[in-house]
């Protein structure tokens, strides 16, 4: 997409042509009766037709805030159409009824977006029946079940679409659904997705999002309730900051990376509700820089169509939820289309993060963010997220030790082996046959001081208790105390660096320190053993299972065995992402020390960091 790449996105223009650029493409792909996009061929488990409805229903999400902003799409008149047709039972388009956990109250969601935010363009110039029709298929949320999760939300924005133009409304199911909400609060700003372990983007770009949209348009009728969630947002934009780069990347973390620059709508939200945090300048700047190095992944087909996957097309990473048309959430960020040129994000002059903290302790999502000094790379130990595996790859979105906006993350190929496995950033286990097993549930997860803490089994008679340790963006420290009744290879996996990069081409890496570390211009990554028998070994891994890079990728590994009972092993980790040579800015390994109590301390430039 030549035309998109060239969008300086500098200006509050610039992105509304983005948004037209974007939408362009679909003119021809809309069903005879409007009501679904059909842009892709492969499926999603709710089955062909409501995909199509999907992708009908996802790109509102960017036209709905451009028109609240006295914009014109050409293609209006379209889903108007489609949206008379969807909700009509006698057209052979109708969406149908819903059952109870059911896809399609996912996507009335953004209906009542529109009546909230341009009941003049979708509503009022429906006739009676039309709009009876709309108001009839809308109100099934109200009847069925809907997840237990950030779904709530759907049936809280169909209703206040509803309050908006005039219609009844189930008031018990909405308080119902605003209660739920709240027991998903886990404090400081940070939520989970239910009563579960997953504190992922779902926390900014859905429950933060919708309740920041809540907030503005319910601010006079229910105005305890849109202040706290104000307040809430304040505080978690001051975590959130510390997911991004300098450059506008931010970490892949979790599912749904495939809805890619919905990372940044949080921000759009909280400039809509008018939550004054930091500098508009730097809101500006986060929103910006965001949408321009998104642009600039290969992330679009030729034809300009949004495709699944994350740095480039890549049905490997995908969820089973990842319809043809599901990357169109990624719209969400427009939102800040819906403000004028006279707000004070568009007023504002364009500015850098401010200075961040070197090193950031997230309790609830059990991160340590940590920093390069020129802020573009961010690297994230984690432990004690979980979704269980039925979506796709959630051990390698999850259940990693290390997430880099600059190195991304590798998901499993095949299980048969190191090149198959991808282990970067695991350790991974097997009984000697080849097969291996990597952290997925953690029995215990916590945060000591800056110290992150598991236990974990990969087996119900072995058990590995880990401990991480940041140093500073370039290093940290793992050490893994496993107690196991069987006999085991193991396998343990520094960060995964890519062969090329763009239209780079191949480049010979430059392996350093017997196989501990690689260098390729765009970064290095190496590991040294630092207790605990491990050979180093230089793993090349199949193409396409870096999120970030299509290409192969090189991950400097340690393998050694483990033997009935105990063995204890530790690692240096080194990621190295900014302006050098890698090979050179190897230096100063940290160590592992023995105390005399039996501990361990991190030592590095001989100065003891913490104890384990």
């Amino acid at each position: 997409m030549k035309q998109i790449k060239e969008n300086p996105l500098q200006t509050r223009q610039d992105v509304v042509t983005l948004l037209h650029q974007i939408c362009e493409p679909l003119k021809n792909h809309f069903s005879e009766g409007s009501s679904r996009i059909y842009v892709g061929d492969t499926n999603a488990h709710y089955g062909t037709d409501i995909a199509g409805m999907e992708a009908f229903s996802r790109v509102l999400w960017g036209l709905v805030p451009l028109l609240a902003g006295e914009e014109e799409s050409e293609l209006l008149p379209t889903f108007v159409r489609g949206i008379i047709n969807g909700t009509n039972p006698a057209h052979e388009e109708y969406w149908g009824k819903v059952g109870d956990y059911d896809q399609r109250s996912v996507e009335m969601a953004v209906f009542g977006y529109a009546l909230t935010l341009i009941p003049e363009k979708v509503w009022e110039p429906l006739t009676d029946d039309e709009k009876d029709n709309v108001y009839h298929w809308l109100n099934q949320i109200n009847y069925k079940e809907i997840v237990p999760s950030n779904w709530q939300f759907f049936r809280v924005l169909v209703n206040v679409g509803f309050e908006t133009v005039g219609l009844p409304y189930d008031t018990e199911k909405q308080e119902e659904s605003l209660a739920k909400i709240e027991s998903y609060y886990m404090g400081d700003g940070w939520y989970s997705d239910g009563h579960n372990e997953q504190q992922d983007y779902y926390i900014p770009f859905a429950f933060h999002f919708y309740s920041l949209i809540y907030a503005k348009v319910m601010k006079e009728k229910d105005p305890e309730r849109a202040e706290r969630y104000k307040e809430r947002a304040a505080i978690f934009a001051k975590d959130f900051l510390y997911w991004f780069g300098e450059d506008g990347s931010a970490l892949p973390f979790g599912r749904s990376l495939s809805y890619r620059f919905s990372q940044g709508a949080f921000w759009s939200a909280l400039a809509f509700a008018d939550v004054e945090v930091m500098d508009w300048g730097v809101v500006k700047g986060l929103v910006l820089r965001h949408l321009r190095w998104w642009m600039k992944q290969p992330i679009f087909t030729k034809d300009g169509l949004l495709t699944i996957g994350y740095g480039y097309p890549n049905l490997l990473m995908s969820e089973n939820y990842n319809g043809p048309g599901s990357p169109y959430w990624a719209l969400k960020s427009f939102l800040v289309l819906a403000l004028l040129e006279d707000h004070p994000i568009w007023e504002s002059e364009e500015k850098p993060l401010p200075k961040l903290e070197s090193l950031s302790v997230q309790k609830h999502p059990r991160m340590v963010i940590c920093r390069s000094e020129d802020q573009q790379h961010v690297v994230s130990l984690t432990s004690g997220q979980f979704l269980k595996s039925i979506h796709g790859q959630n051990d390698a979105k999850y259940g990693k030790f290390a997430y880099s906006n600059k190195f991304g993350f590798c998901i499993q190929r095949g299980v048969d082996g190191a090149a198959q496995g991808a282990f970067d950033s695991m350790l991974a286990l097997s009984e000697r046959d080849g097969y291996y097993r990597v952290r997925k549930r953690c029995e215990v997860a916590e945060l000591r001081g800056n110290v992150l803490y598991s236990l974990w089994k990969p087996w119900r008679d072995v058990s590995v208790e880990t401990w991480l340790v940041p140093v500073n963006a370039d290093w940290h420290v793992r050490v893994h105390r496993i107690d196991s009744e069987r006999e085991l290879n193991s396998m343990e996996g520094a960060f995964s660096v890519p062969m090329e990069v763009g239209e780079s081409g191949r480049v010979s890496p430059v392996v350093f320190d017997g196989e501990r570390g690689v260098s390729l211009p765009w970064g290095a990554s190496g590991i040294v053993s630092l207790t605990g028998d491990r050979d180093s070994s230089l793993v090349r891994t199949d193409p396409n299972v870096n999120v970030l890079y299509s290409s192969p990728t090189f991950i400097p590994s340690l393998k050694g065995d483990v033997e009935k009972g105990v063995t204890v092993f530790g690692a240096a980790v080194y990621g190295f992402a900014s302006e050098g040579d890698g090979a050179e800015n190897w230096k100063d390994v940290p160590e592992l020390r023995q105390d005399d109590n039996g501990g361990w301390e991190v030592v590095f430039k001989g100065k003891v960091i913490t104890s384990i």
